[in-house]
């Protein structure tokens, strides 16, 4: 399911033409969208225009899963500072950025500024003739009140920490690419997807199969099926603009903690129990702006929560990749 093309996506793909270039497409959500795109290009008649994947490959096992799917694999370490290696990338009509360094920056703050913000100035340079979907976070926003249905577009943002304040500037240099030189940008303030090996539900279940309590410190949250946060991604293309275009996106629902972790632990069959004391603030997006323009995700939460528990139950791998959604003081 993550990579078979709705409908919408295959109609927007058939209105576009040109290669694609992902940029950071090694993470843990370029290689299904990678794919995905593929495919949709493929269903939309454009055989001929290519999908380039841009990492660097540190698990060749990946990368040549990607090349049976028809993915032109490029590999590059786009970190090196090296103005060669941006130079020798492919060429694209459609670009989209999912570069970026979260884990391991509270330590290396420079590390964030490099990666988030730093080399974006270079891609936009590269890319300048392109059109641009970005991946961004909500992490710029500020945490807001349970009760508030979350940050819009239109808020203002308030990033806390060295992360978030990086991806803010990293948006900030896409909208100063499209500003200066007319390029169509459109930034993507993603707040958690979830695939079954990894995301905020596997978070929360942890605990349960670990026989531990749930903290319920960060009380609410917002998560999306990764399957329809790859697809925003790529129909985000249509409404990148000059100045930027912004969207947020994520699933409709303030999701409670507590309530997510008596679900799943109905559905492992685990008992559930508590710590910490709900906070009255969390780090949520309105996402109604992406609703409107590319419908809702095609998997409920409920739906997450029953396949992840059954996933887990399973005994199928996970990641090993927590989200950090608990993560309060912006240090990751």
């Amino acid at each position: 399911m993550l990579t078979t093309p709705s409908p919408a996506l295959v109609a927007d793909m058939a209105a576009r033409s040109g290669d694609l270039v992902v940029l950071g497409a090694g993470g843990k959500m370029g290689p299904s969208l990678t794919v995905l795109a593929r495919r949709a290009l493929d269903a939309a008649g454009r055989t001929g225009d290519a999908v380039h994947a841009v990492s660097r490959w540190s698990d060749p096992a990946q990368a040549d899963h990607l090349r049976d799917a028809g993915v032109n694999v490029v590999t590059a370490d786009l970190m090196t500072g090296d103005p060669a290696v941006l130079a020798g990338l492919p060429d694209g009509a459609d670009v989209v950025y999912m570069v970026g360094a979260k884990f391991g920056t509270s330590s290396a703050p420079s590390l964030a500024w490099a990666a988030n913000a730093a080399l974006v100035s270079d891609v936009a340079r590269r890319y300048a003739d392109s059109t641009i979907a970005a991946f961004s976070t909500g992490n710029v926003y500020p945490l807001v009140p349970v009760s508030s249905g979350g940050c819009s577009e239109d808020d203002p943002t308030g990033p806390v920490g060295e992360y978030a304040m990086s991806c803010l500037g990293r948006e900030r240099l896409f909208q100063h690419a499209a500003l200066t030189r007319g390029t169509k940008v459109a930034n993507i303030r993603l707040n958690y997807a979830v695939d079954l090996r990894y995301g905020v539900l596997c978070d929360v279940a942890a605990p349960l199969l670990a026989g531990e309590p749930v903290d319920l410190t960060t009380s609410h949250v917002n998560v999306v099926w990764q399957g329809y946060a790859n697809e925003v991604a790529l129909r985000a293309l249509g409404h990148a603009s000059s100045p930027a275009f912004t969207v947020n996106l994520t699933g409709p629902e303030t999701a409670s903690v507590r309530r997510l972790a008596g679900l799943l632990g109905a559905g492992l069959g685990r008992e559930v129990s508590f710590t910490g004391t709900e906070a009255g603030t969390a780090l949520l997006n309105d996402a109604s702006l992406c609703h409107e323009l590319f419908g809702y995700p095609d998997v409920s939460l409920r739906t997450l929560v029953d396949w992840q528990a059954q996933w887990l139950a399973a005994g199928l791998p996970t990641s090993g990749k927590a989200t950090k959604f608990t993560v309060r003081d912006g240090k990751f």
